[in-house]
């Protein structure tokens, strides 16, 4: 039970954080789409986002990850300061010149990312929220290493607050370029300044022992690519939109993206608190059938939504969008799917950092993202933008399969009979709705919860001890 409690606790509570900083923007998104004129502009700030997950990509080069991993190898305060401040260091290093980079060179990087050298003020931006971002996310690690759960809350909450509160005056004043890439920047460093007040005990430049940087980079380096690798899951398929069908076409598919990755709200809950959770129990003799069990739970979580999403799709995005934005019901379902398969694919691929082989991890992630690619080159000509949606989804679910395979071998992970009953499930409800019910609700909705129904009667059992607990 104190496992069970501290596993919800995380998810609550991190999760309530994570999500309050993703559902303001996603309650927002009807308000930004009126008041920009059209597409084109959501699709330049979509190019803005990818650059910005690009370099942050490169600035942080997993040292977040390793040094969470390494912050629980030993219960000695020294050492744990030691590492925070030698990862802050080679971060702020590597920021730095990933800022310099694309400031020097701008007008080259400007005309790759958005074939206008008109656009340089929204690359510098870009610029700008990379040295801020991947320095943040190290300066506030210490405040989640700790389970410092209320202050996590309180400063997820306030960051779209302080976003927003600067983007909708800028749009209003048509600067539509620059408005939200303007306020990202601004919310982010106002929020570094509170963690870096927070957390000034755990940062020290008498504190940087690069001997330690060593360990660090061991489990970096792997998870480096890692990274880089997920960017071209998330924004690859925005480059080739925009360079296949144009820049107007990214936008109706970035706001598809928007409204699908609601689940990220899901993911997010999932994520904020598995970290700490997974790496404070992994030397627990059960370790392997615990992940296994969470492993089942969250497959159905994830399907159940994600059938809902698609039978509820276009009802979703005619209440809420007018004109061109209406057409991105028909990525919706997929991108709202693909988070709900990372956060799968992170619960078993986390066993692979508690045994320190995180190659692994790049072998299945190298793999997907080579389909993914080789499906949005076929389909995206062939049925425009959702064709770019099935190949970042089903990319992600070729990683989980390979990864699934090797941790069953190597018995770090046990796969049962519902695993194989929801994914036939879902496999048929996907179908069915593609060429038979996408333009429909009342029908794909009932098979839906029918469905839903099914998955409930498998984990029957484990709802009736979840009341009881």
């Amino acid at each position: 039970m104190g496992r069970f409690k501290l596993f919800l606790e995380n998810i609550l509570v991190y999760g309530l954080g994570g999500v309050i900083s993703k559902a303001v923007p996603l309650i927002m998104l009807p308000i930004i789409t009126r008041l920009m004129p059209d597409t084109f502009y959501f699709g330049l700030n979509d190019i803005s986002t990818t650059i910005v997950s690009f370099g942050s990509a490169i600035a942080v080069l997993g040292m977040y990850d390793a040094m969470f991993r390494l912050f629980f190898d030993k219960d000695n305060e020294e050492y744990r300061k030691t590492i925070c401040s030698t990862t802050l260091a080679f971060t702020s290093g590597l920021s730095i010149l990933v800022f310099c980079v694309l400031i020097l060179f701008r007008n080259f990087w400007t005309e790759i990312f958005f074939s206008d050298r008109r656009f340089v003020n929204l690359l510098i931006l870009s610029a700008m929220s990379i040295l801020i971002g991947a320095t943040n996310s190290i300066v506030s690690a210490p405040t989640r290493m700790r389970n410092q759960r209320k202050i996590f809350l309180v400063t997820n909450t306030l960051s779209p607050i302080i976003s927003y509160a600067i983007s909708i005056p800028l749009l209003v004043k048509g600067m539509y370029v620059v408005a939200l890439p303007l306020a990202a920047v601004i919310s982010a460093l106002t929020i570094e300044v509170i963690f870096a007040i927070l957390n000034r005990n755990w940062f020290s430049i008498r504190r940087i022992n690069f001997s330690c940087l060593k360990p660090l980079l061991v489990i970096a380096i792997p998870l480096f690519p890692n990274f880089l690798v997920y960017w071209v899951f998330n924004s690859c398929d925005r480059l080739m939109i925009a360079q296949m069908l144009g820049m107007d076409y990214n936008g109706i598919y970035a706001i598809g993206g928007k409204v699908g990755q609601v689940s990220q709200l899901i993911y997010t809950a999932f994520a904020g608190g598995w970290q700490f959770f997974a790496f404070s129990t992994m030397k627990d003799k059960d370790q392997v059938d615990m992940t296994s069990h969470i492993f089942e739970y969250l497959t159905a979580i994830a399907f159940g939504a994600g059938i809902l999403m698609a039978a509820c799709s276009k009802t979703i995005f005619k209440i809420l969008f007018t004109g061109d934005y209406v057409q991105g019901y028909v990525v919706a379902p997929y991108l709202f799917l693909a988070p709900l398969m990372l956060m799968l694919f992170q619960v078993i691929v986390n066993q692979f950092i508690v045994i320190k082989k995180t190659w692994y991890n790049l072998l299945a992630l190298v793999i997907g993202a080579f389909v993914n690619v080789i499906i949005n080159y076929i389909l995206i000509p062939l049925i425009g933008i959702e064709g770019a949606a099935i190949g970042t989804l089903v990319g992600y679910i070729i990683a989980i399969l390979i990864t699934a395979v090797i941790l069953v071998k190597i018995r770090l992970l046990k796969i049962g009979c519902k695993i194989y009953i929801m994914a036939g499930s879902l496999l048929g409800y996907f179908l069915a709705w593609r060429f038979l019910m996408r333009d429909l609700l009342l029908i794909p909705l009932c098979i839906a919860v029918i469905i839903i129904a099914g998955y409930c009667m498998l984990f029957r059992e484990d709802i009736k001890n979840l009341i009881r607990k």
